[in-house]
């Protein structure tokens, strides 16, 4: 009958070990693998304690290096340092199953020393501890090591996990063409391969680069998975192209691949943040079941459309369901009620969430919070929320106080805040251009000027109007001012004539903040020239009838524009769905969703 093993209890001191140590002495069981594992799972976590990890290890009677290998990949660096330390001092030299596990997560000076050693020891040419040793070096930023490694090395130790681990690792550095050059080389690809390279491109804002592979993939007959879709629909989603959304999501339903939490979350972020939030719902709605990360982007949806009703319905519904909110949920349903004006419900929610579920607030809370009272006019809460901040305003929350007293023409508190905020933040053309606008609408243009003089100094140029409208899966992209076109000619007279109908049903141009020194006429003509009237003007060339013209904007739609679109939809009978750096607008029969509230 075989000896039972004391129960396994926690081990806190060196006292308990050495009697848990004699217990299993005395039934015979010291040197059984598992029990002693744990043993000097303890002992190397202490540099004390080595000398009796070593008496340990001298008196077991077989001492091999699987006995210690496993624990290299539980203990931290400096102890599976000290522990490798000890077997080399036996000697009890480590196998090729040693380095896999040690170099993960070694600093770069030990993966440099486990370098020598796997020279040393004859096993530079194992693939497992190559790859482990590449993926030190790239953890590590040493591109340039691992790249010297990868390279001289025998093609016969280097497998699809090498050259993978390669790719991967320089697309976490940034270097994509690195990687993508890496990538052309692959004797084989496998899907992890592919997923790493789109990956990539996905993280450093490459989208079209990111489809393109993609589609490379597919066409090769590549079988894909949930992790690839979720990065095409990534790429999809930063580069608003929507038509190629929602192909990604028929391929996905086609191929049957699961549609577990980041996949359903990805398909629902896409339809967002291309403008569908119907759609979004539909995809959301059918879902079997629901994670966090899915609940709060589809109430973040709903926010930035301006659904704040069906945003904390949802977010009811989550609490009824039993799932706790987290901080980007209290987020979203700040957002939600601040671009709907419902102060009451925000300041009630915000204290709800804080209150009923241990949210701590962070700097983006209280700055929706200043957002949501500055919005509606109540700029002397705005104030106190930040005066009573736990931790200094940061260039968001003082960013709203400023929008907010342009907004309501709070001259005095804005020029304080407003030069505060260019202080904080010299080189972002967006701060001049608030406080200018904020001068300008006083009436002050001498102080107009002393911003723009300030801007000239200091080398700061406004940043230009940029609208995308996509067709046929193409995305045309205009600028304020600027066309270059092989449709420039229609387009320029679409907009005359778009305008000039406009005009006819009751539209005034929005001169208020153009430059003070021209005549009324000539403020007009750059305002028929900004890039959402020309992606418009395209769009009604280009469209089908009735069609939904849909445009992102890299900036805050100006008043004018915004008022201009509403007479279009109305006037050439057109649902028109904008995406501005705040939030989304759905221009129909003459009205926004916004409600003028933005």
């Amino acid at each position: 009958m075989s000896a039972t093993a004391p129960a396994p209890i926690p081990i806190t001191t060196i006292s308990e070990l050495r009697q848990h140590h004699s217990q299993l002495v005395r039934l015979g069981l010291a040197s059984h693998p598992a029990h002693a594992r744990r043993l000097f799972a303890f002992l190397a976590r202490d540099p004390a304690h080595l000398p009796y990890a070593a008496r340990l290890l001298a008196h077991h009677p077989d001492p091999r290096p699987a006995l210690l290998n496993p624990l290299f990949a539980t203990l931290p660096p400096r102890a599976a340092a000290a522990l490798l330390a000890l077997m080399l001092s036996l000697p009890l030299a480590p196998d090729h199953f040693t380095f896999p596990r040690l170099l993960p997560a070694a600093p770069l000076p030990l993966a440099a020393q486990l370098h020598a050693l796997l020279l040393k020891l004859n096993y530079h040419s194992h693939t497992q501890s190559l790859n482990a040793l590449l993926a030190a070096y790239l953890a590590g930023a040493r591109h340039d090591l691992a790249s010297l490694l990868f390279r001289t090395s025998s093609c016969g130790a280097l497998d699809v996990v090498s050259w993978t681990t390669m790719v991967s690792g320089l697309c976490r550095l940034g270097l994509v063409d690195d990687a993508r050059e890496v990538f052309d080389g692959m004797p084989e690809r496998n899907l992890v391969s592919w997923n790493s390279m789109i990956t990539g491109y996905v993280k450093t804002g490459r989208f079209l680069h990111a489809l393109e592979l993609f589609d490379e993939m597919r066409a090769l007959g590549v079988e894909g998975n949930g992790f690839v879709a979720t990065s095409a629909l990534v790429a999809c989603t930063g580069d608003c192209a929507l038509a190629r959304g929602r192909e990604v999501h028929r391929w996905v339903e086609q191929s049957g691949i699961e549609m577990d939490d980041k996949l359903a979350t990805a398909v629902v972020d896409m339809y967002c943040k291309c403008g569908c939030v119907d759609e979004a719902w539909r995809v959301f709605d059918s879902l079997p079941t629901w994670g966090l990360t899915t609940w709060n982007c589809m109430i973040g949806g709903f926010a930035v459309h301006g659904r704040c009703d069906d945003a904390l319905a949802l977010f009811r519904q989550m609490e009824t369901a039993g799932v706790a909110p987290d901080d980007v949920t209290l987020l979203n349903v700040l957002t939600a009620c601040a671009h709907a004006g419902e102060v009451s419900e925000g300041r009630r929610y915000f204290d709800h969430i804080v209150e009923s579920h241990g949210i701590e607030p962070k700097t983006e809370h209280y700055g929706c919070m200043v957002d949501l009272f500055g919005r509606a006019g109540q700029l002397d809460e705005a104030k106190k929320v930040i005066d009573e901040m736990p931790m200094e305003p940061d260039l968001t929350v003082l960013g709203a106080l400023l929008g907010a007293c342009k907004i309501h023409g709070d001259i005095n508190l804005g020029e304080a805040i407003g030069w505060r905020v260019i202080d904080l933040d010299p080189h972002n053309s967006g701060r001049y251009v608030l406080l200018a606008n904020l001068f300008a609408g006083a009436g002050r243009w001498d102080d107009v000027a002393k911003v723009r003089q300030l801007m000239d100094e200091r080398n700061v140029s406004k940043e230009a109007g940029r609208s995308l409208i996509e067709f046929d899966g193409e995305a045309c992209e205009f600028r304020c001012g600027s066309l270059c076109h092989p449709l420039s000619s229609e387009i320029y007279a679409m907009a005359v004539d778009m305008v000039r109908r406009i005009k006819a049903e009751g539209y005034v141009a929005d001169t208020g903040e153009a430059l003070h020194d021209l005549t009324e006429e000539d403020k007009v003509t750059p305002l028929l020239y900004h890039s959402e009237k020309l992606a418009i003007a395209f769009g009604l060339l280009r469209a089908r009838p009735r069609e939904t013209l849909r445009i992102t904007k890299n900036l805050r739609v100006c008043r004018d524009c915004h008022e201009a679109t509403k007479y279009i939809s109305r006037v050439f009978e057109r649902e028109i769905v904008v995406r501005d750096r705040n939030r989304f607008h759905h221009f129909k029969d003459g009205m926004c969703s916004c409600k003028d509230y933005w």
